[in-house]
Order: structure tokens, then C-alpha cells, then sequence
């Protein structure tokens, strides 16, 4: 398969390999963050960590829009999936994530609520206009990559004139993400080391390189933005590598094949005419993180579930014994969590880092539960 197959020779990944760690210098560590939980999984799937030499780590970041969603926004769609008349449609991984009380979707589905797992947004607008008697609410979250789509359904919805469908918006952005890690307290104070980013793949698709610019200039930070396949991810590893040989901070990009400097101005004018940012959003593991997520426009309100069904957040304690907050911010792995892989799996996710198919205690327990100590060891980030 075109773009997929050549990208995943392992003679080829082995001289990538061998490159980095020929160029890695003994003499210093190399901590690389890989925002996105696609990576995370792609590293381990291909073994890329036992490829890598011992000083060059990876710390796995927050790029997983089912494991950044705190508690509080998803006992808002819990809420709206126990009211009469409501059919709650969202992806299959909300489904499992639990809430207040370790209430999920799921469970308020099998007490009797309408709760409908969907691949698309448009499955939920063909819903609506087939159950003109229900209150058809998607609940919608991601990154860049899913906006969009979003943004069509809503246009399409006020097209049609349906009066039974609504979006409640839990779009977050990744820029603004990445400069709340470099900015939490362990950043600042050292304790999360971090040389530079692994840039997201299909985000970038859409935003484009650009957007990343900033980290450079700011922080001095390197981006390398990547594909998915195991070659894109350790070229990526050894430009970054070279970078901070060389003392360069800069965005590269990687992914040329899919990735420009000014992304999709197409899907980016589209969900800039239905979204606008907001003030503030509740990242599990970040905290209110100002302008980090969308809401819908006013001039859309009739479609803004938030808006039509007088919903607010109401704080809510996290699980204290979880370490997902900790994992997402860089600062440990699932190894340091003590429910991982006894009390927590992902038959029984306590948390939202297992729950979902991209969340880094997932990939550990799918690809690295029952690795040897040593080799584990390598993927701790000092």
C-alpha cells in the first residue's frame, strides 16, 4: 500500500536506528515528548524504544482527547443522557470513561438512557432527522483532526431546519496544550525535562506547521512533525537528534506528504465560522488552560447543547489514586501508577489513560506490561 508498506521496512528502520544512535552524544540526554497517543502506540507497536539508545527517551504526552477530558465535562453528557427524551450520541471509547462515582455511558445505557455509539457526526444528524420525536445530542470531543467534521453537521443541521439536534463542544486545541506543559510547575522547576516535541500527524494535517512556530522562538524548543508509520517516527527522532547537536531550535517537517505550513484552509475556514475559542477549558492532568478549547458561535446557539439545555460544570475531585493527570503532563509513566495492570486494565479502566485505544497506560499494557524490568527502564524519562 502506497505511503504505508515503504514505510515500514525494518531494514530500513534499523539504519535509522543505527544513525541516531551514532549521532546521539554520550555525553547528554535526549528527552523527546510525542504529543499525540497515535504515536504513543506506533512507538510501542514497532518496538521503536528498544531501538533507541539508552539516552535518547521518549516521555508520552497528552495527545489523547478521551484521556484530557476531565470528570466534569462528562458528567454534563451523563446528565443530558439520563433526561427524558435525550438520545446522547458520541464515539465508542466515552462510552467506558468514568465519571463522578465511576459512572459511564455505559452504565447509565443499561439502567434505560439512549445512548447511541457512532462513528461520525453524521451518523448522529441522520438520528435526529430519523427520530424527529428525540433530543439528539452529539457530545463531541478531539483535537484539530475532528473539528471540522463537527463543524460540517452543525452547518448541515441549520440547512435541513432540524430543531432536535445539538453538539455539546468539548474541541480542544494542541498548540495551546503544548504551551501549557512547558509552562506547568514541573517544567519550570525542572522535573519534567523536556528537549523537544514529536509533532502530531493528522492535527497538523488540518492547522498546518505553522501554529508550532512559537515553541521554537519562545522556549527554544524543536518540533518535528511526523507520520504514524515507524520510519516517519524515528526520522523524526534523528532531526530533533541533530537539532540539538547543532544547538538549533526549529520546526521541521517530517510528514511533507501530507503536511503543509498552512494546513487545510478549507476545514480551518470552516471551523472558524462555526467555532470561537474559549475563555478557559478543564484539562484532566493540566488544569484551566486559557484558550485551549472552542464553543460554538452565537450565531449557531441553537444548536449548542451547553446553551439549550442550561448546562454548567460543577467541580469535581478526580480519583486520587490514578496517576492519568501525572502521565499526561510527562511527568510519569504507567509503571509509577500502582492500580495499573492490577486494579486498572482495559477491561476495568479506572482511568482515562486506559480507557482509550490511544492512551499511554493502554499502549503499555497492549505492548510493554510483560517486557523485562531493563528494557522498561529505557522508557522512564531519567
Amino acid at each position: 500500500m502506497k505511503y504505508v508498506d515503504e514505510f515500514r521496512d525494518g531494514d530500513k528502520a534499523r539504519l535509522l536506528a543505527a544513525r541516531i544512535a551514532a549521532e546521539a552524544s554520550p555525553l547528554r540526554l535526549y528527552h523527546l515528548m510525542e504529543f499525540c497517543g497515535g504515536h504513543t502506540h506506533a512507538i510501542f507497536r514497532y518496538g521503536i524504544v528498544d531501538l533507541l539508545p539508552d539516552n535518547v527517551r521518549l516521555i508520552h504526552g497528552p495527545g489523547c482527547p478521551v484521556c484530557v477530558m476531565p470528570v466534569a465535562r462528562l458528567d454534563l453528557a451523563l446528565d443530558l443522557a439520563r433526561r427524558p427524551g435525550v438520545m446522547l450520541c458520541t464515539y465508542g471509547d466515552m462510552l467506558r470513561v468514568p465519571g463522578s462515582g465511576r459512572l459511564t455511558l455505559l452504565k447509565v445505557r443499561a439502567e434505560g438512557a439512549d445512548v447511541r455509539m457512532l462513528y461520525s457526526p453524521a451518523d448522529a444528524l441522520k438520528l435526529a432527522q430519523a427520530h424527529p420525536d428525540k433530543e439528539v445530542v452529539f457530545f463531541a470531543i478531539g483535537f484539530e483532526t475532528t473539528t471540522p467534521p463537527t463543524a460540517l453537521v452543525i452547518e448541515q443541521a441549520r440547512r435541513l431546519g432540524l430543531k432536535n439536534f445539538s453538539v455539546l463542544c468539548n474541541h480542544v486545541l494542541t498548540p495551546a496544550a503544548m504551551h501549557a506543559i512547558l509552562t506547568t510547575p514541573e517544567s519550570e522547576s525542572g522535573e519534567l525535562q523536556l528537549d523537544g516535541f514529536i509533532g502530531p500527524a493528522h492535527v497538523s494535517t488540518v492547522i498546518g506547521s505553522a501554529p508550532y512556530e512559537p515553541f521554537p522562538e519562545r522556549y527554544g524548543k524543536p518540533v518535528v512533525i511526523a507520520g504514524f508509520e515507524p520510519l516517519d517516527v524515528l526520522q523524526a527522532i534523528l532531526m530533533l537528534v541533530r537539532q540539538l547537536n547543532d544547538g538549533r531550535a526549529m520546526v521541521e517537517n517530517e510528514f511533507t506528504r501530507a503536511v503543509t505550513r498552512e494546513g487545510n484552509t478549507k476545514a480551518k475556514g470552516l471551523t472558524e465560522k462555526v467555532f470561537e475559542p474559549r475563555e478557559s477549558f478543564e484539562w484532566r492532568g493540566l488544569g484551566s488552560v486559557p484558550y485551549s478549547a472552542l464553543r460554538i458561535r452565537e450565531a449557531y446557539g441553537e444548536f449548542d447543547a451547553e446553551r439549550r439545555f442550561a448546562l454548567h460544570v460543577k467541580p469535581v475531585q478526580e480519583n486520587r489514586a490514578c496517576e492519568c493527570p501525572a502521565i499526561l503532563r510527562g511527568v510519569k509513566n504507567p509503571r509509577d501508577c500502582r492500580l495499573f495492570g492490577t486494579s486498572c486494565t482495559p477491561d476495568n479502566p479506572l482511568g482515562s489513560c486506559m480507557v482509550s485505544s490511544e492512551g499511554a497506560c493502554a499502549a503499555y499494557y497492549r505492548y510493554g506490561r510483560y517486557r523485562e524490568a531493563g528494557a522498561a527502564a529505557r522508557q522512564v524519562y531519567a
